[in-house]
């Protein structure tokens, strides 16, 4: 059984393990950027557990603009957090490869997003590989067209879910 929660600090090596599982390395954050996340918002930062043995599966975190696209700056620099912005830029939806096909990353996006909306942001703002679009316009999410971002050198799409 998967249970959803957000991230305890002490959790921040799991999730750079599960990144680094999920994207190559030019386009994973590092150890040192995903405990800046877990310790600069934790309450972005959701988490699928497996209850069986405690580990993470999975997750979900994003840190909170009144900026309207997305840019690079997001994924290493948790000062631009902004705990008031109306938007959340959504900086990873990952799951361990044994977890895939089960529902997780649906239920981690339809969660933070109800979560999300329920605080009172407008907008949730990710950018995807095009191949993966299809799968965020089931979750809801909508082309906004090529994005600025070049993480890891290569183009990405840019998506957005509005309350």
């Amino acid at each position: 059984m998967i249970l959803y929660r957000y991230i305890q600090k002490n959790e921040a090596g799991q999730a750079a393990h599960i990144e680094a599982a999920c994207f190559p390395p030019s386009e994973a954050c590092t150890e040192k950027m995903m405990t800046e996340r877990v310790n600069a918002v934790p309450e972005l930062f959701m988490v699928a557990v497996d209850s069986e043995t405690g580990k993470l599966a999975g997750f979900l975190c994003g840190l909170a603009t009144n900026e309207t696209s997305f840019r690079d700056e997001f994924f290493s620099d948790t000062s631009l957090h902004d705990p008031a912005g109306d938007n959340v830029v959504l900086l990873g939806l990952d799951v361990l490869p044994e977890y895939r096909m089960r529902g997780i990353a649906k239920t981690l996006m339809d969660l933070y997003k109800r979560d999300r909306f329920a605080e009172g942001k407008k907008r949730l703002i990710l950018t995807c590989k095009t191949e993966k679009a299809p799968m965020y316009e089931k979750m809801g999410f909508v082309k906004s067209g090529p994005s600025s971002s070049l993480w890891g050198g290569i183009p990405w799409e840019e998506m957005h879910c509005d309350r």
